[in-house]
């Protein structure tokens, strides 16, 4: 990557067992549209690892072979510790498995080794395309993550600070590596105009998708969690009502990461901040205490 960074992956661990179903006191809309991340995750960052796989023998400059195997490894531990606090809601009486089975159902059929519906494509053009949905799921990841390093209002909220440095570091590491799959699309993706034709369908089908099944997880957690006992539904004023609260981020922030993308000179490098990513990383509790048994195991 430009700017020489090595990315490396952080065996973190969580403790989940003083964690509240919901983690941002009273807020439990905005709890839980956050919550979609771990419905979402751990089986579209298995996805991820599992394409950059396939591709990766395509990858002829060595820097970014480094970089590529530098984001798989981040992007499994993602997907582990996302799969835990699945795991955390379930022993709170929230279970997801009827909402994660579309989910997976999307990553591993329609999006899986094969073209679904019998499509007439080449092995390496469905390659390409899924690549390019990479790339573009990655853009939002890298604005989110930037974004849950700078907000103030979670914090003023007093969350479960186990639940906010998961978030932040997670949201870290996606800063970090923020270029990576977008430098593997371009580097995979054929020549132009056809690279850049295939780099905004993939955003053009992407963006929608994401926001729709954001949209129907809120939902599914609003209505199944125990504690609401069906006093209360995912609503847009709902959603705004937390937005204006500082709690999640705004339609203009996600939105205009859209047209930023599609520029044909957009690079991702010029998303979020690098230091402000790195500096979360040597404070998290988490990533310290994850060096400090590396540094342990080396020592011994």
């Amino acid at each position: 990557m430009k700017h020489g960074h090595r990315i490396a992956p952080r065996r973190v661990s969580f403790d989940w067992r003083e964690t509240p179903l919901h983690w941002i006191p009273d807020e439990p809309t905005a709890t839980h549209v956050v919550n979609v991340l771990h419905l979402l995750l751990p089986a579209g960052e298995r996805w991820f690892v599992k394409v950059f796989k396939e591709a990766l023998p395509l990858v002829t400059d060595e820097a970014l072979r480094k970089d590529v195997k530098g984001f798989m490894g981040q992007e499994s531990t993602h997907s582990v510790q996302h799969s835990y606090v699945l795991q955390h809601l379930a022993e709170q009486g929230l279970d997801t498995t009827p909402y994660t089975r579309h989910v997976d159902f999307l990553f591993d059929v329609l999006l899986g080794e094969r073209p679904p519906f019998g499509l007439p494509l080449t092995p390496r053009e469905w390659l390409r395309f899924r690549l390019a949905v990479i790339a573009a799921i990655e853009q939002f990841t890298a604005v989110l993550g930037d974004w849950v390093l700078r907000t103030e209002a979670v914090d003023a909220a007093e969350p479960d600070p186990v639940m906010l440095d998961l978030l932040r570091w997670h949201g870290a590491e996606e800063v970090e590596h923020r270029s990576v799959a977008f430098d593997m699309y371009e580097h995979c993706g054929g020549e132009d105009p056809g690279r850049y034709a295939r780099r905004v369908l993939g955003m053009t089908i992407t963006a929608p998708t994401l926001f729709y099944l954001w949209g129907r997880g809120a939902a599914y957690l609003i209505r199944n969690d125990p504690w609401l006992t069906g006093r209360l539904r995912y609503t847009l004023a709902q959603h705004n009502r937390a937005i204006s609260k500082g709690l999640l981020p705004s339609w203009r922030e996600l939105g205009s990461a859209v047209p930023r993308y599609l520029r044909r000179s957009y690079h991702p490098s010029q998303e979020g901040s690098m230091q402000r990513a790195i500096a979360y990383l040597t404070s998290s509790p988490a990533a310290r205490a994850a060096a400090g048994a590396v540094g342990r195991a080396a020592a011994s």
